[in-house]
């Protein structure tokens, strides 16, 4: 059994979280903002699916990609040199968070629902939660969003409309973090495509010891990106 948390409940200790299914350790409370930042300084996310009680979770292993380690293909670093498309940051959050709620893969339903959209739309408005956006012939051809917490980015999700333009955004950010003291993008959980890319599981103690660290660090001065990440 996992407990119930009230509006007003602790997170119980990570150690707690389930192995089968791996990480959940908690349902219940709310997606205020401060419910958030609390979760995410503590290694916790939410993830649940509509019309499902609200569910948290911190995995062991967990999935984190060191930006150092972003793997760019050839192809990949042929098309970032080509420039036929431009990065912006934070211009369409709201967009990005609704191109990552749609249906993918045959699948139906999607845990990215209105209350998700608006209590990380809060968490933007307070600087704490960015869009990553790869723009083509003026419209948004992919990218991603995320959460980020002194220097520790906590990748959310991410789409694509044309081939390669969501990996064009993450390789533009990792190579940001890179150069303000990241070291850490946490990914959750593992998929094949995040392994493509670089990330790697480690030890959830591990993950936490690094966590505390960067959490508590300065965050970057704002968020725009350096124009000469690839020259």
């Amino acid at each position: 059994m996992i407990p119930w948390l009230e509006e007003h409940s602790p997170f119980p200790p990570v150690s707690q979280a389930l192995s089968e299914p791996n990480g959940l350790l908690a349902a219940g409370g709310d997606l205020s903002l401060n419910r958030l930042i609390q979760a995410y300084q503590s290694g916790i996310f939410p993830w649940f699916s509509q019309n499902e009680p609200l569910l948290w979770w911190s995995p062991n292993p967990r999935m984190v990609l060191k930006p150092s380690e972003f793997k760019l293909s050839r192809s990949l670093r042929k098309k970032i040199q080509q420039q036929k498309f431009n990065i912006r940051i934070d211009t369409h959050f709201t967009e990005v968070m609704l191109a990552c709620s749609q249906p993918r893969n045959g699948h139906i339903g999607t845990w990215i629902d209105e209350a998700m959209i608006r209590a990380y739309s809060q968490l933007h408005q307070h600087g704490l939660a960015h869009s990553v956006e790869t723009w083509i012939d003026g419209q948004l051809a992919g990218g991603l969003y995320g959460v980020s917490i002194g220097r520790m980015f906590f990748g959310e999700s991410m789409f694509t409309r044309q081939p390669d333009a969501s990996k064009i955004a993450l390789a533009h950010l990792a190579r940001q973090l890179h150069r303000w003291g990241f070291r850490q993008i946490d990914c959750q959980m593992k998929t094949p495509h995040l392994s493509s890319l670089g990330a790697q599981e480690i030890d959830r103690t591990q993950f936490l010891t690094e966590l505390k660290e960067l959490v508590n660090c300065d965050p970057p001065p704002s968020w725009q990106f350096d124009d000469d990440l690839f020259n």
